[in-house]
């Protein structure tokens, strides 16, 4: 029985994450080699000239995900919270102003991997607080914010069942 319901489980996050957009995919992998050390990202991710600079930037940022994972505060906690929001805050930003992710749920559904199931109750205020920075521009503030739905702004509870699925780039054979 157990193994059915994970399997299920794992099987509607593969739909979740076939859902997004190719972009928010794409960013994803490169998002969980980078903050999970699956490799070298800038072999496996860099194309155009500017990727690597972009990788660079979320190597730096992800240098934070340990102490974050280690150091994440108790649902009612204020101790050690500033630390982590403003940690949580930035790193959002950063990858939100790489303008790859479009929609809340792309956004949870990295970071629960990057952070565990512990993180959910923190995500859609860091979410919401970095969308609205300046440093996004209005039209894109505006579809990022529209993207959380009310459930997920006033979710009573989160599930603390941790992620089954990490996808992986898929390296293709040259012939």
């Amino acid at each position: 029985m157990a193994r059915t319901g994970t399997a299920s489980l794992t099987i509607a996050e593969m739909r979740e994450f076939a859902s997004f957009t190719e972009a928010e995919q794409i960013f994803i992998e490169r998002g969980l080699d980078i903050g999970l050390g699956r490799g070298d990202a800038f072999k496996r991710w860099s194309y155009a000239p500017g990727d690597s600079g972009a990788i660079r930037a979320q190597y730096l940022a992800y240098r934070e995900l340990r102490g974050m994972r280690q150091d994440m505060p108790d649902g009612a906690a204020l101790a050690d919270l500033d630390s982590f929001i403003g940690s949580l805050l930035r790193i959002t930003l950063q990858d939100l102003m790489q303008e790859q992710i479009s929609s809340f749920p792309a956004y949870r559904f990295l970071y629960e991997r990057l952070l565990g199931a512990r993180v959910r109750p923190w995500l859609p205020g860091a979410f919401c607080g970095a969308a609205a920075l300046p440093q996004i521009r209005p039209a894109r503030r505006k579809m990022l914010l529209q993207s959380l739905s009310e459930a997920a702004a006033m979710a009573p509870g989160w599930s603390d069942r941790e992620p089954t699925f990490f996808p992986e780039k898929i390296e293709s054979e040259a012939a």
